[in-house]
């Protein structure tokens, strides 16, 4: 009968790693950092809680780049598209050197399926980042890889069928 014993009340009784989830005051008593808890959140995949997070953060500090991108970067995550691409680009033009910013707008651009401003965006964060990130290389290079798709294609024809008169005004479709 364990769930009859009394559990202690003092604030200790849980384990760090238990399976509750941690507090939001530090040990002193003090409130953690609300970016560093949506970057958690994030990184947990609880999209909405680390929405709320980044919003508390952005109530006590302002609207930094970092709490802006994590905005825009939860609400990308909840297929928030439009909601996401506002603050993104509220990011990059407030804080034109912050690189995350420029990363996941272009990010959002290759999901809405623009390649050819996504390269570029890309592009303008790897210069930003000097080229040491591996993950915006990639990324830049899925991105014109993707739009070099898209320019290069040739237009199929389309074989399988073939539009025949019946007289009187009517086609038919048939295939060869």
């Amino acid at each position: 009968m364990a769930a009859c014993t009394d559990v202690p009340s003092d604030e200790g009784a849980f384990p760090v790693d238990g399976p509750f989830p941690p507090t939001a005051l530090a040990s002193d008593g003090a409130a953690v950092d609300g970016v560093l808890v949506g970057n958690r959140l994030m990184q947990a995949g609880e999209y909405e809680l680390a929405l709320r997070a980044f919003f508390r953060a952005g109530a006590e500090q302002g609207m930094t780049a970092e709490i802006l991108s994590g905005i825009g970067s939860a609400n990308l995550k909840l297929g928030r598209l439009n909601q996401s691409e506002t603050l993104l680009r509220r990011a990059v033009e407030e804080y034109p050197d912050y690189v995350p910013g420029w990363n996941n707008l272009g990010v959002l651009l290759m999901e809405k399926g623009d390649y050819g401003e996504a390269s570029r965006v890309f592009r303008q964060a790897f210069a930003l980042d000097s080229g040491n990130s591996d993950d915006i290389r990639n990324n830049l290079s899925l991105a014109l890889e993707k739009r070099d798709a898209l320019r290069y294609s040739q237009p199929s024809e389309n074989k399988e069928f073939d539009l025949v008169w019946q007289g009187n005004g009517s086609y038919a479709l048939i295939s060869p």
